[in-house]
């Protein structure tokens, strides 16, 4: 008796260590789908000076809503530190990697104390950075990095797992069999490349989910609609879920699908277009936020290097997940009607102090 108590006792114990075994070869590691990046401090103390300081902001475009936001939270930090920073200069590259090269180097001959750069594509801005470090004067990456490491901080909500957290949503959501679609933003830019990388990381796990077609779209509603449409003819009820790396073309693909009543599981940002079509047309939804608010710390940062301060070599800016319907790995922080409200009284009250900033500048950029 007392030696098939012990077989059970066995038994018992072998099965609860197998469903372990096989529930974590189910579910991914949360710290390595976040990207959790050590905290390698670099010294600024070679850049330290007296100030005013000059500093230059060489943006890629202004060319979607939340480039626009972005960019209002540089000068609106910037307007905090009026005391030591006596100039800042942006300029708008217009998502023309030639033109911000020029810009730069304005900056540059301006006598600029410190470079905040949002590359139009990494490889395009890489070389000038790279000069522009040999030269001693610190860059601060913001959003988009350049291709080396040649630059002080880059202030960033990781962009690898963007893609990761989205499409980890999307294949559990599909419960690991089905067709998607892939509308990334644009070819080159860092944050579409590197959201493209996580995705992948994840579909590696799911070999039950195939990928039908990969194409980028401006980061535009009305590209993304365009693109969702056109798949739609070509791939028609094959779509079972569509990733997009943004709220921005999510808003244009999610307009196209309920035009064809395609109600598919899709996935976006915190945008307020995005969140909207979502609540209207009642779609399966995720969202991971990439906050403006990486502007202001852009800022912050560029600050503490122009003391001396030790910085961060990446610098990640928190963020929030939002989901209408949770997966094993990906559940919602709040709920999603609740951040569709709050986010339209915020972006109402951003849009009329942005409005009344740029009356007082007299019109909008710093230079």
């Amino acid at each position: 008796m007392k030696s098939l108590k012990v077989c059970f006792v066995m038994v018992l114990f072998f099965c609860v260590m197998t469903s372990f075994a096989f529930a974590g070869e189910r579910q991914l590691s949360r710290s390595w789908l976040w990207d959790s990046n050590p905290v390698e401090m670099q010294d600024m103390s070679k850049y330290k000076k007296a100030p005013p300081y000059r500093i230059g902001f060489s943006n890629a475009s202004i060319s979607n809503s939340w480039r626009v936001f972005m960019a209002r939270e540089v000068q609106a930090e910037a307007e905090k530190h009026k005391d030591v920073i006596s100039k800042l200069y942006i300029t708008d590259a217009q998502d023309k990697p030639d033109k911000q090269i020029g810009d730069t180097e304005d900056l540059v001959a301006k006598g600029c104390d410190l470079i905040i750069l949002s590359a139009a594509t990494m490889a395009a801005l890489d070389p000038i950075t790279t000069r522009i470090h040999k030269q001693g004067i610190p860059v601060v990456c913001l959003d988009r990095r350049v291709t080396s490491d040649n630059f002080a901080s880059f202030v960033t909500a990781s962009n690898f797992t963007q893609g990761r957290v989205m499409m980890l949503w999307l294949c559990q959501m599909l419960k690991g069999k089905g067709n998607i679609v892939m509308l990334p933003g644009i070819a080159g830019a860092g944050p579409a490349e590197e959201r493209i990388v996580g995705a992948k990381e994840i579909l590696s796990q799911f070999p039950g989910v195939k990928v039908l077609d990969t194409q980028y779209t401006s980061w535009s509603p009305s590209e993304g609609k365009r693109v969702m449409s056109a798949m739609i003819q070509s791939y028609g009820d094959k779509i079972n879920g569509v990733w997009c790396d943004s709220g921005l073309q999510g808003s244009g693909a999610i307009e196209a699908l309920a035009e064809a009543n395609m109600k598919v599981p899709i996935t976006g940002e915190d945008l307020n277009a995005y969140l909207t079509r979502v609540q209207k047309y009642k779609f399966p939804a995720m969202s991971i936020g990439f906050p403006v608010k990486q502007g202001a710390e852009a800022v912050r940062t560029s600050l503490k290097i122009l003391q001396g301060i030790s910085v961060p070599f990446i610098v990640n800016v928190t963020r929030k997940v939002l989901t209408t319907v949770d997966t094993d790995d990906v559940k919602s922080d709040q709920p999603w009607a609740v951040s569709y409200t709050h986010l339209r009284a915020h972006e109402t009250a951003d849009v009329i102090s942005y409005a009344v900033f740029c009356l007082k500048k007299g019109g909008g950029g710093g230079g």
